[in-house]
Protein backbone atom coordinates (compact mmCIF):
# COMPACT_ATOMS: atom_id res chain seq x y z
CA UNK A 1 0.00 0.00 0.00
CA UNK A 2 2.90 2.34 1.11
CA UNK A 3 4.64 1.45 -2.50
CA UNK A 4 1.32 3.36 -4.72
CA UNK A 5 1.38 5.90 -2.46
CA UNK A 6 4.66 6.98 -2.73
CA UNK A 7 4.34 5.92 -6.52
CA UNK A 8 1.08 8.62 -6.64
CA UNK A 9 3.45 11.37 -4.68
CA UNK A 10 6.42 11.35 -7.11
CA UNK A 11 3.91 11.26 -10.02
CA UNK A 12 2.28 14.61 -8.71
CA UNK A 13 5.54 15.84 -7.65
CA UNK A 14 6.67 15.18 -11.08
CA UNK A 15 3.56 17.17 -12.72
CA UNK A 16 4.06 19.82 -10.65
CA UNK A 17 7.85 19.87 -11.87
CA UNK A 18 6.25 20.00 -15.45
CA UNK A 19 4.08 22.92 -14.35
CA UNK A 20 7.42 24.72 -12.86
CA UNK A 21 9.35 24.06 -15.50
CA UNK A 22 7.06 26.04 -18.36
CA UNK A 23 6.79 28.98 -15.27
CA UNK A 24 10.22 29.22 -15.48
CA UNK A 25 10.32 29.38 -19.11
CA UNK A 26 7.54 32.00 -19.52
CA UNK A 27 9.37 34.44 -16.54
CA UNK A 28 12.60 34.36 -18.03
CA UNK A 29 11.79 34.66 -22.10
CA UNK A 30 9.34 37.75 -20.87
CA UNK A 31 12.13 39.00 -18.80
CA UNK A 32 14.68 38.95 -21.49
CA UNK A 33 12.17 40.61 -23.90
CA UNK A 34 11.18 43.17 -21.67
CA UNK A 35 14.72 43.76 -20.86
CA UNK A 36 15.51 44.25 -24.72
CA UNK A 37 12.67 46.19 -26.37
CA UNK A 38 10.74 48.87 -25.54
CA UNK A 39 7.63 49.14 -25.36
CA UNK A 40 5.73 48.49 -29.73
CA UNK A 41 9.59 47.83 -30.73
CA UNK A 42 9.02 45.07 -33.73
CA UNK A 43 12.19 42.94 -35.06
CA UNK A 44 11.25 40.93 -38.18
CA UNK A 45 12.64 37.24 -37.41
CA UNK A 46 11.60 35.58 -40.48
CA UNK A 47 8.81 36.36 -42.92
CA UNK A 48 5.98 35.24 -40.65
CA UNK A 49 7.39 35.71 -37.23
CA UNK A 50 8.35 39.07 -35.51
CA UNK A 51 9.20 39.71 -31.75
CA UNK A 52 7.16 42.52 -30.75
CA UNK A 53 6.90 43.68 -26.78
CA UNK A 54 3.04 44.58 -25.96
CA UNK A 55 0.97 44.29 -23.00
CA UNK A 56 -1.98 42.65 -22.53
CA UNK A 57 -4.63 43.79 -20.06
CA UNK A 58 -7.19 41.95 -21.27
CA UNK A 59 -7.80 38.42 -21.51
CA UNK A 60 -7.31 36.39 -25.15
CA UNK A 61 -7.10 38.06 -28.12
CA UNK A 62 -6.96 41.28 -25.57
CA UNK A 63 -10.16 40.47 -24.95
CA UNK A 64 -11.50 43.20 -22.61
CA UNK A 65 -8.09 45.22 -22.84
CA UNK A 66 -9.96 48.48 -22.99
CA UNK A 67 -12.13 47.72 -20.31
CA UNK A 68 -11.18 50.22 -16.87
CA UNK A 69 -9.65 47.91 -14.98
CA UNK A 70 -12.06 45.54 -12.91
CA UNK A 71 -10.78 42.72 -15.29
CA UNK A 72 -7.12 42.39 -13.71
CA UNK A 73 -9.05 41.20 -10.06
CA UNK A 74 -11.20 39.27 -12.26
CA UNK A 75 -8.39 37.26 -14.39
CA UNK A 76 -6.27 36.56 -11.60
CA UNK A 77 -9.47 35.77 -9.76
CA UNK A 78 -10.22 33.17 -12.35
CA UNK A 79 -6.21 32.05 -12.92
CA UNK A 80 -5.93 30.91 -9.52
CA UNK A 81 -8.83 29.31 -8.90
CA UNK A 82 -8.39 27.12 -12.38
CA UNK A 83 -5.12 26.50 -10.78
CA UNK A 84 -6.20 24.94 -7.42
CA UNK A 85 -8.80 22.80 -9.59
CA UNK A 86 -5.76 21.46 -11.84
CA UNK A 87 -3.85 20.82 -8.61
CA UNK A 88 -6.68 18.21 -7.20
CA UNK A 89 -6.70 16.73 -10.97
CA UNK A 90 -2.63 15.87 -10.75
CA UNK A 91 -3.45 14.75 -7.22
CA UNK A 92 -6.12 12.54 -8.10
CA UNK A 93 -5.02 11.26 -11.55
CA UNK A 94 -1.38 11.57 -11.18
CA UNK A 95 -0.64 8.37 -12.94
CA UNK A 96 -2.59 9.12 -16.01
CA UNK A 97 0.03 11.09 -18.49
CA UNK A 98 -1.02 12.09 -21.19
CA UNK A 99 -4.11 13.95 -19.02
CA UNK A 100 -2.05 15.49 -16.39
CA UNK A 101 0.78 16.41 -19.20
CA UNK A 102 -2.11 18.50 -20.22
CA UNK A 103 -3.32 19.88 -17.36
CA UNK A 104 0.91 20.38 -16.09
CA UNK A 105 0.96 22.98 -19.34
CA UNK A 106 -2.11 24.85 -18.35
CA UNK A 107 -1.03 25.40 -14.59
CA UNK A 108 2.47 26.49 -15.75
CA UNK A 109 1.04 28.88 -18.38
CA UNK A 110 -2.10 29.72 -16.29
CA UNK A 111 0.58 30.82 -13.16
CA UNK A 112 2.84 32.73 -15.25
CA UNK A 113 0.38 34.95 -16.50
CA UNK A 114 -1.31 34.68 -12.91
CA UNK A 115 2.22 36.27 -11.77
CA UNK A 116 2.28 38.87 -14.78
CA UNK A 117 -0.51 40.38 -13.65
CA UNK A 118 -0.14 40.54 -10.12
CA UNK A 119 2.82 42.13 -10.70
CA UNK A 120 3.15 44.18 -13.53
CA UNK A 121 -0.63 44.90 -13.86
CA UNK A 122 -0.70 43.18 -17.14
CA UNK A 123 0.65 40.16 -19.21
CA UNK A 124 3.89 40.64 -21.26
CA UNK A 125 3.17 39.11 -24.55
CA UNK A 126 5.89 39.30 -27.49
CA UNK A 127 5.54 36.54 -30.75
CA UNK A 128 3.60 37.67 -33.15
CA UNK A 129 2.79 35.70 -36.09
CA UNK A 130 1.46 36.78 -39.71
CA UNK A 131 0.54 35.88 -43.03
CA UNK A 132 -0.71 37.53 -46.39
CA UNK A 133 -1.06 41.24 -44.11
CA UNK A 134 -3.03 39.53 -41.44
CA UNK A 135 -1.57 39.47 -37.69
CA UNK A 136 -2.35 36.89 -34.77
CA UNK A 137 -2.75 38.74 -31.99
CA UNK A 138 1.14 38.83 -29.99
CA UNK A 139 1.43 36.08 -27.30
CA UNK A 140 3.74 34.55 -25.06
CA UNK A 141 5.18 31.36 -23.80
CA UNK A 142 2.30 30.71 -21.37
CA UNK A 143 -0.36 31.11 -23.88
CA UNK A 144 1.74 28.71 -25.60
CA UNK A 145 1.26 26.30 -22.92
CA UNK A 146 -2.04 27.04 -22.16
CA UNK A 147 -3.28 26.33 -25.61
CA UNK A 148 -1.02 23.41 -26.19
CA UNK A 149 -2.28 21.73 -23.12
CA UNK A 150 -5.86 22.36 -23.91
CA UNK A 151 -5.42 20.29 -27.61
CA UNK A 152 -4.18 17.83 -25.78
CA UNK A 153 -6.68 17.47 -23.40
CA UNK A 154 -9.55 17.48 -26.58
CA UNK A 155 -7.47 14.90 -27.91
CA UNK A 156 -7.01 12.78 -24.81
CA UNK A 157 -10.87 13.33 -24.17
CA UNK A 158 -11.83 12.03 -27.42
CA UNK A 159 -9.29 8.99 -28.34
CA UNK A 160 -7.57 8.30 -24.90
CA UNK A 161 -9.68 9.55 -21.67
CA UNK A 162 -12.43 7.22 -22.01
CA UNK A 163 -11.29 5.06 -19.07
CA UNK A 164 -11.20 7.64 -16.85
CA UNK A 165 -14.23 8.22 -14.58
CA UNK A 166 -15.10 11.47 -12.26
CA UNK A 167 -13.41 11.95 -9.42
CA UNK A 168 -16.15 11.27 -6.62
Amino acid sequence: MAKASSDTVREFLRWLGVAAAVLLLDQVSKLAISGSMRYLETHTITGFFNLVLVYNTGAAFSLFADAPGWQRGLFIAIGLVASAVIVVLLRRHAADRRFCFALSLILGGAIGNVCDRVLLGHVVDFIQLHAGGYYWPAFNVADSAISCGAALLIWDGLFGGAHRKAAP
